[in-house]
C-alpha cells in the first residue's frame, strides 16, 4: 500500500498548549521525518500475523500520523495543510513556514547552552512520548520492539542523518561532555530488552525540569529546593552602605564573569546585600545553602552543584552561595575545587558569603573578583536597631537598651533575632507579655557561637560580689575592669579612641594569685556583672607536641569567640603564655613563635580575655606589657577568712554554734580550701545523722591539711577546747 501524507496528533489540554505553543510548532517539523521513516519501515519489515497485542498494527500507526498538531494548539479540529520542506536553519527549526522565536524557552534553550538544530530535534523527539504516550506506540513500532517506548540514539541518528558520515558527526553530541548530557538536559539509559551498555542501544530521556521549562514553567528544580531558594529582592536597606554606585557600576561592567566575596560576621548583612544588588540589577537571585549542600558526598555535590548553575542560567540569574567558609577547610578542599570548576565554566555574576578572608588563586584572565567587606554596626547603629526591634510598648519600664548595645555587639541579624527570642521569653512568663532586661540578656547570649563549646568549658555564671572576699582595692579594681567593659564601645565609638587603636579594641586582664585565693570565682561574678558567658579554656586540649597544631587550636578558638559576646577565662595561663627563651635548638624556636602567635592573637581580639596564673614571675614581659589591668590576689589574712568561714555556709544548712574566729585562727588556707573543708563537713554530719558541729569541721580540716601535704600537729585537731552547743 503506498504511504500517504499524514500528520502526527498530541492530545494534551489546550490551556497547557497555549504556554507551549512553540514546542507544537516546532514538533511539527518532526512530521514530515516521522512520516518518512514509517515509510521506510513499512515497506522493509515484514511483520507476522497473529501477534496481535504484541505488535502495533499498520492501522494504528496510519491514525497517529493522520491528525496535524494544530488542531490541538487550537480548537482540537483536525486540518490538512500540505507539507513542506523541513530544514534546519541556523538556530531556527523552519517549519510550515514557521521559525522558532529565540526568546520562547525552546529558543532560550538554545541560546543559553549552545544546542545545535540537531540537539533541538533530539530534545523534541524525546519529549514527544512525555506530552503524549501514544507517541510511545509510534516509537515502539519504528524500532520494532514493543518494549521500547522511548527513541534509542541509533533511532535518532537514523531519523535525522542522511549518511555514515552524518552519523558519526552527530554520535558525539551524546557524549558526557556535550551540552545536551553535561547540562542533564537529556538523560541515556538502557533498554529493558536490551542491557548490553551500548551507546546507540540507550534510550533517551529529557530531564522533568527541562521539560516543565520548555511548557512554560518558572518553578525551581525539586531536587534543589532542600539547597536552594529564589531570594526575594530587597528595595531598601539601611544596613548596606557598602552597595554604593562603584561597586554597582563596576558589577555593570563585569558581570558577565564576576566573583564578589561579601565578608562579615553572622548577621551583618551580607544575604540582604546581595538581594539588594539583584535588584538593582533587575535580575532574579538563587540563594545556596552551602552548609546543606556540604553535606552530600563528593559526587552529589558535583552533580547539585551543575543543576544549580543550569537553574541559575534558564532564570538568567544570579547566584549568592551563603557559609563559604565551610569549605575553606582543608577536609573540603575538593568540594571547593569543584564549586569554582563549574562556574567558571559558565559566564555569570556569583556573590559569595563567609566570614574568613577568601581569594580565589588562579583565577582565569577572563574572571574579575572582588571583595566587599561588611563592618559590625557601631554603637549607636546597634541602639537604632534595638529601639527599632523592642519599641517602648514592648519592654519593661527600666529596660537599658544602651547598656545592651555596649555590651553586646551583636550584628542587625543577631539584634532581630535576640528581640523575637526576648519576646518568647517574655511570653512564656504566666499574666507577663513585656520583655525584660534578664529576657534580653539571655537571649542576647543565645546568639554566641554555639560552636565554642565544643572548644572550651561553658561556665553559666551565677556568682555575685558578696560571694567573694577580697581587700577594698581590689574589689574597686574589678569593678574597674568591669565599667572598662560596659562603656568600651562608648569611647571607641562615639569619643573617638578606635582611630588612635591600631589593633583590637579588646579587653586583656591578668589575675595573679596563689592557687584558691579566687580568681576563677572573680571571672564568674564579672560575667554575672556584664551579663556575659564564661568560657574556660582547657589548656590540654589546646597544646600539642605536633608542630603548629598548639597555634591551630588557639586560632580555633579565638575565630569561634569573635562571633560570641563572652569572655575567655585561661587558667593556669603561665603554661601557656610563658616567657620566650634563648634560642638554643628547633624545640626553643618553635616554642617561641607559639609566643608570638599568642601575642598576636591576643593583640588583635576584641573581646575580654582574661589570664590567670598562680607564678606571675613565669609570666612573659610582652604579655604583661599588653594587658590592660592586672589584679593581685593575696593570700586571706585572718580577718578575710573569718569572713569567708561565716560566708560559706548556705542558709539551709543544719548547723551547731561553730567557732569560726578560731578555725580562721588555727588553719592559715585559702579560699577553697575553707569551701573544701565545709563540704567535707557538711557530707561526714549527713552521714552521721546529725548537725553540722565543730567535730565534723576539724576531720574535714584534717582530710584537706594531708591533701595539701601539710604536717598535721594533732593538738590542732584536739576536741577539748571546742563545746558544742546548738546554733
Amino acid at each position: 500500500m503506498e504511504a500517504r501524507p499524514t500528520k502526527v496528533h498530541f492530545i494534551q489540554s489546550t490551556h497547557r498548549f497555549a504556554m507551549a505553543g512553540h514546542i507544537v510548532a516546532a514538533l511539527e517539523g518532526l512530521r514530515p521525518l516521522l512520516t518518512r521513516h514509517f515509510c521506510r519501515v513499512r515497506e522493509t519489515s515484514k511483520k507476522q500475523s497473529g501477534l496481535q497485542g504484541l505488535v502495533v498494527s499498520e492501522s494504528e500507526v496510519e491514525d497517529l500520523l493522520a491528525q496535524p498538531l494544530e488542531a490541538l494548539a487550537s480548537d482540537g479540529n483536525n486540518t490538512d495543510e500540505p507539507l513542506r520542506e523541513n530544514t534546519f536553519d541556523g538556530l531556527y527549526w523552519r517549519s510550515g513556514g514557521r521559525s522558532i522565536d529565540m526568546e520562547t524557552p525552546l529558543g532560550r534553550l538554545a541560546r543559553f547552552f549552545a544546542l545545535t538544530p540537531f540537539d533541538l530535534g533530539v530534545l523534541l523527539i524525546a519529549i514527544a512520548a512525555d506530552l503524549d504516550q501514544r507517541f510511545g506506540l509510534l516509537y515502539a513500532y519504528l524500532q520494532d520492539d514493543v518494549t521500547r517506548k522511548k527513541p534509542s540514539v541509533d533511532f535518532i541518528l537514523t531519523l535525522f542523518c542522511d549518511s555514515f558520515r552524518h552519523r558519526l558527526e552527530q554520535r558525539q553530541r551524546f557524549l558526557p561532555c556535550a551540552p545536551l548530557l553535561h547540562w542533564d538536559l537529556l538523560r541515556l539509559t538502557d533498554c529493558s530488552s536490551s542491557a548490553s551498555g551500548a551507546l546507540l542501544a540507550k534510550e533517551c530521556h529529557v530531564d522533568a525540569r527541562i521539560i516543565e521549562y520548555l511548557l512554560g514553567s518558572d518553578e525551581i528544580d525539586e531536587r534543589l529546593r532542600p539547597f536552594v531558594q529564589l531570594a526575594s529582592s530587597s528595595e531598601t536597606s539601611n544596613s548596606l552602605q557598602e552597595i554604593n554606585a562603584t561597586l554597582i557600576h563596576h558589577v555593570r561592567s563585569r558581570g558577565e564573569r564576576l566573583f564578589l566575596h561579601f565578608q562579615g560576621a553572622h548577621g551583618v548583612g551580607k544575604s540582604a546585600a546581595a538581594r539588594v544588588l539583584s535588584a538593582e540589577l533587575g535580575r532574579p537571585m538563587l540563594e545556596i545553602d552551602l552548609e546543606r549542600l556540604a553535606s552530600l558526598d563528593l559526587s552529589g555535590f558535583a552533580n547539585t552543584v551543575r543543576l544549580i548553575v543550569r537553574e541559575a542560567i534558564l532564570g538568567n540569574a544570579m547566584t549568592y552561595w551563603r557559609g563559604l567558609d565551610l569549605l575553606q577547610v582543608s577536609e573540603k578542599a575538593s568540594w571547593l575545587r569543584i564549586l569554582r570548576t563549574e562556574l567558571e565554566a559558565q559566564a555569570g555574576l556569583h556573590m559569595f558569603g563567609g566570614e574568613s578572608h577568601w581569594e580565589p588563586s588562579n583565577l582565569p584572565d577572563h574572571w574579575r573578583f572582588r571583595r566587599v567587606e561588611f563592618a559590625r554596626p557601631s554603637l549607636d547603629g546597634r541602639l537604632n536597631l534595638w529601639h527599632s526591634c523592642v519599641p517602648t510598648t514592648d519592654r519593661d519600664a527600666d529596660v537599658d537598651l544602651g547598656a545592651i548595645a555596649q555590651t553586646f555587639r551583636l550584628t542587625g541579624g543577631q539584634i532581630g533575632e535576640a528581640a523575637r527570642l526576648a519576646r518568647e521569653l517574655a511570653a512564656s512568663r504566666e499574666h507577663e507579655g513585656s520583655v525584660s532586661m534578664a529576657d534580653l540578656q539571655e537571649a542576647c547570649r543565645a546568639q554566641s557561637s554555639s560552636k565554642l563549646s565544643t572548644l572550651a568549658r561553658k561556665i553559666t555564671p551565677r556568682r555575685v560580689w558578696n560571694d567573694i572576699i577580697l581587700p577594698r582595692d581590689r574589689l574597686l579594681h574589678l569593678r574597674e575592669i568591669c565599667n572598662a567593659m560596659k562603656f568600651r564601645a562608648k569611647i571607641y565609638d562615639q569619643w573617638g579612641f578606635e582611630q588612635k587603636m591600631s589593633l583590637g579594641r579588646g579587653l586583656n586582664v591578668l589575675f595573679a594569685g596563689p592557687s584558691g585565693t579566687g580568681k576563677t570565682l572573680a571571672a564568674e561574678i564579672m560575667a554575672t556583672e556584664l551579663g556575659l558567658e564564661l568560657y574556660k579554656i582547657d589548656l590540654s586540649s589546646m597544646v600539642s607536641k605536633y608542630i603548629g597544631e598548639t597555634e591551630k587550636n588557639l586560632s580555633h578558638i579565638f575565630r569561634e569567640a569573635e562571633n560570641c559576646n563572652a569572655i575567655l577565662f585561661f587558667d593556669e595561663a603561665d603554661a601557656l603564655f610563658g616567657k620566650r627563651t634563648e634560642v638554643r635548638d628547633s624545640h626553643d624556636r618553635y616554642a617561641n613563635i607559639e609566643v608570638n602567635y599568642l601575642l598576636q592573637k591576643i593583640e588583635e581580639y576584641d573581646g575580654v580575655v582574661i589570664l590567670a596564673t598562680n607564678f606571675r614571675r613565669n609570666m612573659d614581659d610582652a604579655f604583661v606589657r599588653r594587658m590592660h589591668f592586672a589584679v593581685e590576689f593575696p593570700f586571706p589574712d585572718e580577718a578575710d577568712r573569718l569572713r569567708i568561714w561565716q560566708k560559706i555556709w548556705p542558709d539551709a544548712t543544719p548547723r551547731y554554734e561553730l567557732d569560726l574566729e578560731l578555725m580562721a585562727q588555727k588553719f592559715e588556707i585559702s579560699g577553697a580550701a575553707i569551701r573544701n573543708i565545709a563540704l567535707s563537713a557538711a557530707f561526714l554530719a549527713a552521714s552521721d545523722g546529725d548537725k553540722i558541729g565543730m567535730r565534723h569541721l576539724l576531720h574535714g580540716a584534717r582530710r584537706e591539711c594531708q591533701k595539701m601535704g601539710r604536717v598535721v600537729a594533732e593538738r590542732d585537731f584536739q576536741m577539748d577546747e571546742f563545746a558544742e552547743t546548738a546554733s
